[in-house]
């Protein structure tokens, strides 16, 4: 799966508003929501947050994961935010998040949702990556960082 399928450069923020998970959430929700990828974000908000309540989407390495799935998504989406200021998503390595990758599809695409968890999680154990990702200061470096990642696999 290549992620550039279902992630649009206006769907990526640095640095985020928001100071803690749920208000990071729903900033990185309404980008979708901007970019027309989403039917009812109010939905899509609430999805990815009970989500979130059953276990942390904090995967460690400073990287958080939220993900939802909701009748209001025609497709598979995803935004990225990086926090202004490393931020505390109770991840399970103790360690504050340096980047949130929200994922959210409709109800019957779990296939492709379990695909791109996967892209994304095995992008981000690269070192180099990690830390180039980690050091961008604007969106669009984040894009593009992205961007030639992907155009390598």
């Amino acid at each position: 799966m290549n992620l550039l399928d279902i992630l649009s450069p206006e769907c990526v923020r640095a640095p985020l508003v928001g100071t803690e998970k749920r208000a990071v959430i729903d900033e990185l929700v309404d980008l979708l929501a901007a970019a027309g990828k989403v039917g009812d974000a109010g939905a899509l908000k609430e999805a990815v947050w009970t989500r979130e309540l059953t276990r942390t989407t904090g995967i460690g390495h400073g990287l958080a994961i939220p993900h939802g799935k909701c009748a209001g998504m025609p497709a598979l989406a995803m935004a990225i935010g990086k926090p202004a200021r490393p931020l505390d998503f109770q991840a399970i390595d103790s360690q504050p998040v340096r980047l949130v990758v929200l994922l959210a599809s409709p109800p019957d695409r779990t296939s492709d949702h379990i695909q791109a968890l996967a892209r994304i999680s095995r992008l981000m154990t690269m070192d180099k990556f990690r830390e180039q990702i980690y050091a961008a200061t604007t969106a669009s470096e984040i894009y593009e960082l992205l961007r030639a990642q992907e155009a390598k696999a």
